[in-house]
């Protein structure tokens, strides 16, 4: 909790220097090293919660190679785009990352549809990862959707992984308050995606 405490302070205070660095790129990249081991968990409770698959071959994808795209990605973005908290700056980096597994997913839909072609005596299966790929692409988009409150809570409290008073804290409102607008993202979520809802499961 003080390690979580001392990362956001920290992050705070490189996002004050941003305003008017020139060149902001220094400030950037010691940004991105302060808070690269939040980054990293984010990215594995994010990989191994919705991506399994791309852990497992041909990609055997690792959290740390993860991170290294997504550091990528954030370096090229926050030469335009300022976020002006810590709120605001890991909302980025989530963006980023489910960006990130998006693309190697469809990347990786894409080569097994070429190999399954190769050979046109054997008829190439139904791939079981492409439809968890589908699937995995509708539930983002599905919370991209979501109310921004309630996408915020979202992100924090099942992607980032904190906790309901950490939570609270950050954004400046009531415990109450977070579990009320968890909720309501849980029951729109739950009604854009009912058709996923595993047979016999009942509506909650």
């Amino acid at each position: 909790m003080e390690s979580e405490q001392r990362t956001t302070a920290a992050v705070q205070g490189f996002l004050g220097k941003l305003e008017g660095a020139d060149p902001a790129d220094p400030v950037i990249r010691d940004l991105l090293g302060r808070s690269a081991e939040r980054l990293r968990l984010l990215c594995s409770t994010l990989l191994f919660g919705s991506y399994p698959r791309l852990t497992r071959p041909p990609l055997n994808l690792q959290p740390d190679e993860m991170l290294g795209a997504v550091v990528e990605r954030l370096l090229k973005a926050m030469r335009e785009v300022r976020p002006q908290n810590v709120r605001q700056f890991f909302g980025l980096a989530n963006r980023h990352m489910r960006w990130e597994l998006n693309d190697m997913a469809r990347r990786l839909d894409q080569q097994s549809s070429v190999v399954g072609l190769q050979d046109s005596a054997i008829p190439a299966p139904e791939s079981s990862g492409s439809v968890v790929s589908v699937n995995t692409s509708r539930m983002l988009e599905a919370i991209e959707r979501l109310p921004e409150e309630e996408r915020e809570v979202f992100d924090l409290l099942r992607i980032q992984g904190m906790s309901y008073t950490e939570v609270a804290q950050l954004l400046s409102v009531s415990e109450s308050t977070v579990h009320r607008r968890l909720n309501r993202g849980l029951v729109s979520l739950e009604e854009q995606l009912a058709d996923l809802r595993p047979p016999g499961r009942a509506t909650s």
